[in-house]
C-alpha cells in the first residue's frame, strides 16, 4: 500500500512536470519587468516550458486576438475591462483579477521645471509652452484612456474648467502606442513627463510624482468619484464605440478560447496567482496582488484556477 501511494505521488508529481512546448503570453507593456522575471522562474519550475512573450497595449493585444486571429495562450491585461468588453464571450470566456496600480506622472532629473513640480500644480507646470509631456493611446492601451480619465478627475478636483482640452491639444507629437514607448521618449530627453503607472515609474528609476487618490484611479472605495467620468473608446466592431467609467486600476488575465497550450497556460496562471511566486514578483516591482478577487464567469474558469478568484 505504502509502495503504491509512493508510486501515485511521484506519477503526481511528474504529471505536474509534463507540460512542455510554447506557451505564447501577450501582455501589458506595463508588466514587461515582472513578466520577464515570472516568465524565468517558471521556465525554472517547468523546464520543458519555453514562454514566449509580447509586449503591447492592452486593447492592442486583445485586437491580435479577435481580428487578427494570432494564436495566444495567455493575455494578461493591465485593465480587467479590456477581456469583458473585447473578448468575452466570443475569444474567452472568463476572466481573473489579479493586480492593481496607480497613475503617477514620471520625470528625469533633467527634466524642465523638476523643482518646481508639486502634487498641487503638476498641471500648470506640463502645460508651459516650455515642457513637454508624453502619453500613450487611448484606443491601443488603457494607460492612454487612464491619463485621460485622470485628466478629467483633475479638472474638477483642481477646479480647472477646459484642463482637459488644453491637455488633449499640447504635444500630440508625443502620443505613443503603448505607456512603455514613453520611457524612450523620456530617456532622451524628448519630453520632460510622462503620464505612466507608478509601477513602471518604480521599475525604471525615474523620479515619480504621486497624485491624489482623488484623481489618481488607485483606491478601489473612491469607485463612485471615479465612476463620474468616462471616455469614448473604438468599439468591437470599426465604427463603434464604447464608453470607459473610471474605475480603481484592475488587471486581469485569461486563457483564450484560441490556446494552443492550455494545459501549460493552466500551470502558468498557477504559478503567477500564487501568493509566493507571481504575486510576490509582482508586488516587489510595485504592483499589489488583489488574489481573490470576483470574477468574470466564475464557474467557467478551470477547476486548479478558482481559488485564485472569487464568485
Amino acid at each position: 500500500m505504502i509502495a503504491c501511494c509512493v508510486m501515485m505521488c511521484g506519477l503526481a508529481a511528474a504529471g505536474e512536470r509534463e507540460v512542455s512546448g510554447e506557451l505564447v503570453v501577450f501582455h501589458a507593456g506595463s508588466l514587461a519587468v515582472p513578466m520577464r522575471e515570472i516568465a524565468g522562474a517558471f521556465m525554472e519550475e517547468h523546464p520543458g516550458v519555453r514562454v514566449l512573450r509580447e509586449a503591447a497595449g492592452s486593447r492592442e493585444s486583445a485586437r491580435k486576438i479577435s481580428d487578427l486571429q494570432r494564436p495566444c495562450d495567455i493575455l494578461a491585461s493591465a485593465d480587467y475591462a479590456v477581456i469583458d468588453s473585447l473578448l468575452i464571450p466570443d475569444f474567452a470566456d472568463w476572466n481573473i483579477r489579479f493586480a492593481g496600480n496607480e497613475m503617477a506622472i514620471v520625470y528625469r532629473d533633467e527634466s524642465r521645471r523638476a523643482g518646481e513640480l508639486t502634487a498641487g500644480n503638476w498641471f500648470h507646470v506640463l502645460l508651459r509652452d516650455d515642457v513637454a509631456f508624453g502619453r500613450s493611446d487611448p484606443n491601443t492601451d488603457p494607460c492612454g484612456y487612464r491619463t485621460i480619465l485622470t485628466l478629467k478627475l483633475a479638472e474638477t478636483y483642481y477646479g480647472e474648467p477646459g484642463l482637459v482640452e488644453r491637455f488633449i491639444k499640447k504635444d500630440t507629437e508625443y502620443v505613443r502606442p503603448k505607456e512603455t514607448d514613453l520611457l524612450a521618449l523620456l530617456e532622451t530627453g524628448s519630453v520632460d513627463y510622462v503620464f505612466l503607472y507608478r509601477s513602471v515609474g518604480l521599475q525604471h528609476g525615474p523620479n515619480w510624482l504621486a497624485l491624489p487618490d482623488a484623481i489618481n484611479l488607485k483606491n478601489p472605495a473612491l469607485a463612485d468619484r471615479y465612476a463620474g467620468v468616462s471616455v469614448e473608446l473604438t468599439g468591437k466592431e470599426p465604427g463603434t464605440v464604447i464608453r470607459q467609467k473610471g474605475e480603481a486600476m484592475v488587471y486581469g488575465v485569461t486563457i483564450p478560447k484560441n490556446a494552443r497550450n492550455p494545459a501549460a497556460a493552466e500551470a502558468f496562471l498557477e504559478f503567477l496567482l500564487s501568493k509566493d511566486k507571481g504575486l510576490a514578483i509582482l508586488e516587489k516591482h510595485g504592483q499589489p496582488s488583489l488574489v481573490p478577487s470576483p470574477a468574470t464567469n466564475y464557474k467557467l474558469i478551470p477547476e486548479r484556477l478558482k481559488p485564485y478568484a472569487l464568485p
